[in-house]
């Protein structure tokens, strides 16, 4: 029997739920933020839970591919068990390096030596990381849960799960004023509010679970550890890219606001370009065969010129309704970072096409080399550290740092071309099993 072949409207039904729930989880963040503005001693407060979340972002980046490994590996129950024994380990090894920030002068050291804290600010962090520390464990098996949906094709129903997280949060930062404090208050917000969106999770990876074909070929746990794990390594490699652009900014003349305006940027990119990422559960998920692929690539073109055209509007006519008006930046640094911003027109085409690649090596179960590509990457920034600081550029510091971000997406998508290119024609032609 001749299988269907893929159309943009069917592609578009799938990724745009995930699109939603990109913006609904930095929503999220948004409102815990706002609650935290409220507070006597805010800044102190809003400060120590950034710190908080900095830290806790980079040190759970290796759980952030649960959701891929179990679209790719997921095919009946020992597979099942394998991929939860990953996910639980991941967790584990989370939960003890935040609980080590927070319980152990490792995180006074660390806060305060390496990230430069003030002492106050170290406080309030550390108070925050001490509710954190469980939420690997939830956030493990929400994207455990959501990879089962999304290889449903239920994308729908992530977008509910966080849309019932948000309405959640608002109960748990009124409830919580009158228990919790500072960065803390953040904290169980965040964490009682990713309870409630896991728990609907598992509610609807149980409702629309549909037991597999006894003879579907399934990975031992081994063979399922040895995919998974080189995710986790490229997942936290990535986090360190954003922490060396800072640093080499930090070290510019005009370096407090080359850091500003990285921070907006790093903002706008994650609500307009940070869905393209979606790309490699769309691969996995949707792609069975040669006319598949081209269809997604052409879905891919279309949604990255679109987010591209919206930077560069953002950049230019609307850069005082959204920039200024709705985030508060003022207009001299709306000015100093518009050249940057419109260099990033072209990040979402650079970002999806990576994913897009990265889709199709573990596809292949090939996933040795999405480690290597982001170790290239992260080789890439470390040399360009000395040269930079050493022989700065004659253009702003934000620009330096945009150019960066841009150079190191191409490099990591020249590699995986390359290394794709390398391989046999008969290779070249796998889609995922």
């Amino acid at each position: 029997m001749t299988r269907t072949r893929l159309g943009q409207k069917e592609i578009a039904l799938f990724f745009f739920p995930l699109l939603l729930n990109v913006q609904l989880m930095s929503v999220s963040h948004t409102v815990i933020n706002g609650g935290l503005a409220r507070l006597e001693d805010y800044v102190t407060a809003l400060a120590g839970f950034s710190v908080a979340m900095v830290v806790h972002l980079f040190v759970a980046s290796p759980s952030y591919q649960n959701h891929t490994v179990t679209i790719a590996m997921v095919r009946g129950r020992r597979s099942w068990r394998g991929v939860l024994l990953f996910v639980l380990l991941v967790a584990a090894y989370v939960a003890a390096m935040l609980g080590l920030m927070a319980f152990t002068p490792v995180g006074i050291w660390v806060l305060e030596r390496l990230l430069g804290a003030p002492p106050e600010v170290v406080k309030e962090a550390r108070r925050a990381l001490g509710i954190l520390f469980i939420l690997p464990f939830f956030t493990g098996l929400r994207g455990f849960c959501q990879g089962l949906v999304i290889r449903a094709r239920r994308t729908g129903l992530v977008s509910l799960a966080t849309g019932v997280r948000v309405g959640g949060l608002f109960m748990l930062l009124a409830w919580g004023d009158d228990h919790f404090s500072g960065a803390a208050l953040g904290a169980f917000a965040l964490v009682g509010c990713v309870i409630i969106e896991t728990l609907v999770m598992i509610f609807l990876a149980w409702r629309i679970h549909q037991p597999l074909p006894a003879d579907d070929a399934e990975e031992s746990t081994g063979a399922i550890l040895r995919y998974a794990f080189p995710l986790a390594w490229s997942s936290c490699l990535q986090q360190t890219i954003p922490l060396l652009i800072n640093a080499i900014l930090g070290r510019l003349p005009d370096a407090a606001m080359a850091l500003a305006a990285f921070g907006v940027i790093r903002g706008l990119l994650f609500l307009l370009a940070g869905p393209m990422r979606n790309l490699q559960q769309a691969y996995l998920t949707l792609v069975r065969q040669d006319d598949d692929y081209r269809a997604l690539v052409r879905f891919h073109f279309r949604v990255a010129s679109g987010m591209g055209l919206l930077l560069l509007v953002v950049a230019g006519p609307l850069s005082q309704p959204v920039l200024g008006d709705l985030l508060g930046v003022a207009p001299d640094l709306r000015r100093y970072l518009a050249p940057a911003l419109a260099c990033c027109a072209v990040f979402p085409l650079l970002y999806g096409g990576s994913n897009l690649l990265r889709g199709w090596f573990a596809g292949a179960r090939r996933t040795g080399q999405l480690g290597r590509s982001t170790l290239v990457k992260c080789l890439f920034m470390l040399l360009c550290w000395p040269l930079l600081t050493r022989w700065p550029l004659p253009v702003t510091g934000i620009l330096v740092g945009i150019l960066l971000l841009l150079a190191a997406e191409g490099v990591e998508l020249s590699y995986l071309r390359l290394q794709r290119q390398k391989l046999p024609p008969e290779l070249q032609q796998l889609v995922p099993r």
